[in-house]
C-alpha cells in the first residue's frame, strides 16, 4: 500500500459570504427599480445620496399588521410611533389608515397636533414631560402614560385646581423572560411598585385610570415574551377590578416588533429568523382570551409598533466615490452614504446592492462612507462586485429611525422623496443648504469683523 504523500496545511482567510448548497457563493441581485421607478431616474432628478419612501409599502404593511390582530381580537387600535419616523408625510399616511399618534416628547406632541390628530387620539409616553406638556395634554384629553412618581405628583398638582381629570395609564416594566430586561422606564411589576402606583392613582382625586402600558424592549424576536407580558397586565386588570370595581379600558403592549433587518453578529439573516405579525398577534391575543378578565369588559388592545411597519418602505440611494486597495489586500469601496445618514448601521448588517447589473465576479469588500472618521463603515465585510466611480447603490429596509436619528455632520442632509401609490414622486423633505444651516446661528457683534491682515 503506497503511503499518501504529506501535504502542508494551508490556512485561508475567512471572507464574507456563505456558500450555497452547491458550493457557489450567492450572487447579489441588484435593485434597479422602486415601485416601478428606476433608481437611475430618481438619482438624476433628485441627487445622490437620496432617501426614498414607498407609500404603497407603508399602506400594505399596515394593513397586514391590523389584519393579523383584528382577525384574532375585535378591539384593536394602532398608534403610530412618531420617534420611529416623524416626517409629516409618513405620519399622515398612517393617520389616513386609522392609526392614532404615540409621542414621547413635547416636540412630537406638537407635531401630532399640527398633523391634525385630535388630542384624545394621542398617547403621551416618555419620562420627560414638562408641566406645560402635561397641562396641554390634560386640556386636550390625551392619554398620559405615567413613567415615575414625580410625574404623578406633577399631574396631581395640575388637576387639583382644574375642573378636568387627567386620563392616565402607567407604564410597567416586567420580566417577560428576555434578556436584557428593560427596567429603566415605568414601574416594576414583580416588586409591587406598579401596584403601589395604581393605588395612589385610584385614591387621588382628579385622575382617571384608563389603561396599563408596557414596552418590553426593542427588536424582540420572541413572540412568547409578549404573551407573558400580556398575561401579567391582565392579572393587574383583574386585581384592579376586584379591589376598586373599576374596569380598565385598554391594555397597551407598546412596540418592539422586529423588522427583517439582520443584527450584527447574527448567524442567519433577519428575513429567516424574524417573526411575522401573525406570530406576535397569536401570543398577545391568546393571553387576553385566556385571562380572567370578564368577557363583557375586555379591554381595547393598543399597539405602538414602529420599526416593523416602516422599515421595509425605506430606501437609501447612493453613488460610488472611489475604489481603494487596503494594505492587507482587501478591496475597499467608498460611497456617498455615511453613518450620519444611516445611523442604524451601528447595529444592523444592512443589505446593500448595486442599482444596475454588474459583472458576476465578487470580492471581499469593506464599504466606507464619505466622512472623515475611521468609524464611518457601512459594511465591514461583504462579497461585492466591482463597481465604477459614479455607479449607484441601494440600501433597503432603512425606513425606521434613520430619518429621526440622522446627524447633521460634515455634509448636508439630502432630500427625502416619497413614491405614491400611483408611481408619482414627491419631495417630502427638502435637502439642507447653507441658508437652512445658518438660520439658527447668531454671531455677537464683536465677532462679525475679521482682520484679514493676520
Amino acid at each position: 500500500m503506497q503511503k499518501i504523500p504529506y501535504e502542508k496545511p494551508v490556512i485561508n482567510r475567512i471572507n464574507a459570504g456563505v456558500p450555497d448548497k452547491f458550493g457557489m457563493k450567492s450572487r447579489i441581485q441588484p435593485i434597479t427599480q422602486i415601485d416601478d421607478v428606476t433608481v437611475r431616474d430618481l438619482v438624476q432628478q433628485y441627487g445622490s445620496p437620496l432617501y426614498v419612501l414607498s407609500e404603497k409599502t407603508i399602506r400594505n404593511t399596515y394593513k397586514k399588521a391590523v389584519d393579523a390582530f383584528k382577525t384574532r381580537y375585535p378591539k384593536v387600535q394602532f398608534a403610530w410611533s412618531y420617534k420611529t419616523n416623524y416626517l409629516n408625510a409618513v405620519c399622515q399616511v398612517f393617520h389616513q389608515e386609522g392609526s392614532w399618534a404615540e409621542v414621547v416628547s413635547g416636540f412630537e406632541y406638537e407635531k401630532a397636533i399640527a398633523n391634525g390628530v385630535p388630542g384624545e387620539k394621542i398617547i403621551f409616553n416618555g419620562p420627560d414631560k414638562t408641566r406645560k406638556d402635561l397641562t396641554v395634554a390634560i386640556d386636550n384629553g390625551s392619554l398620559i402614560h405615567i413613567d415615575h412618581l414625580d410625574e404623578f405628583y406633577e399631574i396631581a398638582s395640575i388637576v387639583k385646581n382644574s375642573d378636568k381629570k387627567a386620563k392616565v395609564a402607567i407604564r410597567i416594566n416586567l420580566d417577560a423572560g428576555i434578556y436584557p430586561q428593560w427596567f429603566r422606564f415605568g414601574f416594576n411589576f414583580e416588586n409591587g411598585e406598579a401596584w403601589n402606583a395604581i393605588n395612589k392613582i385610584m385614591q387621588t382625586p382628579g385622575f382617571e385610570l384608563q389603561g396599563l402600558h408596557t414596552h418590553i424592549g426593542t427588536y424582540i424576536i420572541s413572540p412568547q415574551a409578549y404573551g407573558i407580558a400580556t398575561t401579567k397586565l391582565a392579572q393587574l386588570t383583574v386585581r384592579i377590578h376586584h379591589k376598586y370595581n373599576h374596569h380598565i379600558q385598554y391594555i397597551d403592549m407598546g412596540g418592539g416588533f422586529a423588522s427583517k433587518n439582520t443584527l450584527k453578529g447574527a448567524y442567519l439573516p433577519g428575513t429567516d429568523t424574524c417573526p411575522g405579525f401573525d406570530d406576535y398577534a397569536e401570543h398577545i391575543t391568546e393571553a387576553l382570551h385566556n385571562s380572567d378578565i370578564p368577557y363583557d369588559h375586555m379591554p381595547t388592545l393598543f399597539l405602538e409598533t414602529g420599526r416593523a411597519l416602516i422599515d421595509d418602505a425605506g430606501f437609501l440611494l447612493g453613488s460610488v466615490i472611489a475604489n481603494k486597495r487596503l494594505p492587507d489586500g482587501r478591496k475597499a469601496l467608498i460611497i456617498d452614504i455615511g453613518i450620519n445618514l444611516l445611523f442604524t448601521s451601528f447595529w444592523y448588517e444592512h443589505n446593500i446592492v448595486p442599482a444596475q447589473h454588474t459583472q458576476l465576479d465578487m470580492e471581499n469588500t469593506t464599504i466606507y462612507g464619505p466622512l472623515c472618521m475611521n468609524i464611518d463603515i457601512i459594511r465591514e465585510a461583504i462579497n461585492f462586485p466591482v463597481m465604477e466611480k459614479g455607479e449607484h447603490v441601494v440600501i433597503n429596509r432603512i425606513g425606521a429611525y434613520n430619518m429621526t436619528q440622522w446627524l447633521q455632520f460634515i455634509n448636508y442632509r439630502p432630500k427625502v422623496v416619497m413614491i405614491d401609490t400611483k408611481g408619482n414622486t414627491h419631495i417630502v423633505r427638502e435637502e439642507e443648504t447653507s441658508e437652512t444651516m445658518n438660520q439658527l446661528d447668531r454671531v455677537p457683534e464683536h465677532l462679525k469683523s475679521v482682520n484679514n491682515d493676520h
